[in-house]
């Protein structure tokens, strides 16, 4: 994501009450290359071997179908992660391109767009963008070991309410280099749909994922992995925003959590290749073709207080803080997981992995 007109607006931020007065902003961005491609889901479906469907993972290399409930960080020993003290797990579904005999194929994921002098980001193809927003530093509460959450519904095919509307959104690249990269994400709705973009993208896809802001303060977990999160009384606050009061019910502010996955479907572009009722052929591997199921899962897991303390300095931004260490992307490219279930990634699939679809 490019960042002249987002930096120009944590200038005003960090002079107006509502982000903390001249606290001014800690922005978090950075790159996480891919731990493993797998059909496990440890929060969704603990234990099961495998899981629905196909996840791509990002971060320490514990992930696994029964990840421990405590810290995580004691029992990694490696990150794909820039930050070489987050061994936590960032996961979300694969993208797929459907041809018109029916077959899937995996989309590959691109690197990052270079910003803040970090070029790690842009090695990590196959990997996720992630951002910690800490939009007053000092009063942000870092989340704590043991900590999970889930953001959206893979089952969702429509949405006909707004209170996701600044949370799941996609980005049509309107050519090469992120062409059309500009804004904040999922706050304009002439630049960012809440479905899959319904065109060839001359760039591939970007889409982003956040998270709610205010947290119970007790809950850890939830059954349903959400319950202990909320949004702020005035719905969900916009990118790099402090937003309204967090509710009664969730007093603690956490950091704005966010994901970011470019898709390159450059190589699925060809119209000839497209259903000829000229929907759009990308399907998540929930079998999601809407883009409404986009959902992301998370499992906390950075070394001790290192969280906190970043989110507690101010003007941190990008890949690197005073506070953290960083590691070489050929350090994180070489922490990896084998994948437990053993299922074709990369070739031509009849169906999506774990779904029996019809055939086109």
């Amino acid at each position: 994501m490019y960042w002249s007109t987002i930096l120009g607006f944590t200038t005003l931020v960090g002079a107006v009450p509502q982000f903390g007065g001249g606290g001014g902003v800690t922005m978090l961005r950075f790159g996480c290359a891919q731990v493993v491609i797998d059909r496990l889901d440890p929060l969704v479906n603990p234990g099961s071997v495998p899981s629905p469907h196909v996840h791509q993972i990002v971060g320490g290399n514990t992930f696994n179908a029964s990840m421990t409930t405590g810290d995580v960080s004691t029992a990694a020993s490696c990150t794909t992660c820039a930050f070489s003290e987050d061994f936590s797990n960032y996961w979300t579904a694969n993208l797929y391109f459907k041809a018109r005999n029916g077959t899937y194929k995996r989309v590959p994921q691109g690197g990052a767009a270079y910003q803040f002098n970090d070029n790690f980001s842009t090695q990590i193809a196959g990997g996720v963008l992630v951002y910690y927003v800490s939009a007053q530093p000092g009063k942000i509460t870092a989340f704590k070991p043991g900590f999970r959450m889930l953001v959206g519904d893979a089952m969702a095919r429509s949405r006909t309410g707004t209170k996701l509307k600044k949370q799941n959104c996609y980005r049509c690249y309107t050519g090469p280099n992120f062409g059309g990269d500009f804004a904040a994400p999922c706050a304009d709705g002439t630049l960012d749909t809440e479905y899959l973009p319904k065109k060839q993208c001359a760039g591939g896809i970007r889409s982003n994922i956040l998270f709610p802001t205010c947290w119970d303060g007790k809950n850890l977990d939830t059954p349903n992995h959400q319950d202990h999160v909320a949004y702020p009384t005035t719905g969900p606050a916009d990118f790099l925003s402090l937003g309204g009061a967090c509710p009664s019910t969730h007093p603690i502010r956490i950091p704005q959590l966010m994901y970011e996955v470019v898709w390159d479907t450059t190589k699925f572009n060809n119209p000839a290749d497209w259903p000829t009722d000229g929907s759009q052929p990308f399907y998540f591997s929930t079998g999601d073709n809407t883009g409404y199921g986009q959902h992301g899962d998370y499992v906390f897991g950075w070394k001790g207080d290192s969280l906190q303390k970043a989110m507690d300095t101010s003007g941190c931004m990008g890949a690197k803080c005073s506070t953290l260490a960083n590691q070489a992307i050929t350090n994180a490219k070489s922490c990896s997981i084998k994948p437990i279930v053993q299922e074709d990634h990369e070739g031509w699939l009849t169906e999506l992995p774990g779904l029996s679809m019809p055939m086109a």
